[in-house]
């Protein structure tokens, strides 16, 4: 029905135009006819090419559509976890990555655990975690740990990590 009022406009434009072209006195009938038939042809390409093209387009919905909609769902997975697995493959596979990325990581979590929990200062009082903590756990989160030799070498492994994580939550 839209389609069809679009032609409206056009068409009596071409029929004052052909009532022009017939009062005039130079211009015979047929040609005035001739004349009227190309118009109104042009004007109904000029129209479907509208219509096609508004038909290709994707409709932008109303605002008031989009509000109903509401804001997207926020990213399943934030960025600081995939941050942290990152990190956590990183030192897995490199002893230098796990030194100085990784288990300071793993350092500060276990001290504010130890903090939270049992009023522990990782730093400075390092015999009641290492006792908390244990040996294992301790090996790997102590703040004077050494530099490893190889630094291109495997890093932590990830068991170890896997039994830091479970004795520290077990706290």
């Amino acid at each position: 029905m839209r389609l069809a009022w679009q032609f409206v406009r056009p068409a009596t434009a071409a029929t004052v135009v052909l009532a022009v072209l017939l009062a005039l006195p130079q211009v015979s009938t047929s040609r005035a006819l001739g004349i009227w038939v190309v118009l109104v042809a042009a004007l109904v390409l000029l129209v479907l090419l509208q219509h096609s093209r508004e038909r290709g387009r994707p409709r932008r919905p109303a605002r008031f559509e989009e509000a109903l909609r509401g804001r997207s769902a926020a990213d399943p997975e934030p960025v600081e976890l995939r941050r942290m697995e990152r990190e956590l493959e990183l030192g897995i596979a490199n002893a230098e990555h796990g030194h100085r990325r990784l288990l300071p990581l793993l350092r500060a979590a276990a001290a504010a655990h130890l903090s939270a929990r049992h009023g522990l200062d990782l730093e400075r009082r390092p015999e009641a975690a290492r006792a908390l903590l244990g040996e294992d756990a301790w090996e790997l989160v102590r703040p004077d740990r050494p530099a490893p030799e190889n630094r291109h070498g495997p890093g932590v492994p990830r068991e170890r990590i896997a039994a830091l994580i479970e004795r520290v939550e077990s706290l």
